[in-house]
């Protein structure tokens, strides 16, 4: 992997991350003492910045690794037991 594509993907799992900022955001603004306008347009607006940075993330690393962290985003995952090399290995044995 040369240095130029490992960048990119350094800088797109960042991206992916700090669309939870704009996530937050999203979920704050509603509480603050603004008009209703201003609230619906920041809220609005936030939301919209949060896909399309955590997207544009996720084209810069690659579908691969974004497989990857959108599992592990998935809360139906978290609890999960996973498979360890010895029960794929009997599996595939039968």
């Amino acid at each position: 992997m040369n240095k130029r594509s490992n960048k990119y993907i350094k800088l797109g799992i960042f991206l992916m991350v700090f669309s939870g900022v704009f996530f937050a955001a999203t979920l704050i603004i509603p509480f603050f003492d603004l008009p209703t306008k201003t609230k619906v347009i920041a809220s609005t607006t936030s939301f919209v910045l949060m896909e399309v940075v955590f997207w544009l993330g996720g084209l810069l690393v690659g579908k691969e690794l974004f497989t990857r962290y959108k599992q592990k985003l998935n809360p139906r995952n978290w609890f999960k037991k996973k498979e360890s090399v010895d029960d794929k290995e009997d599996s595939t044995a039968d």
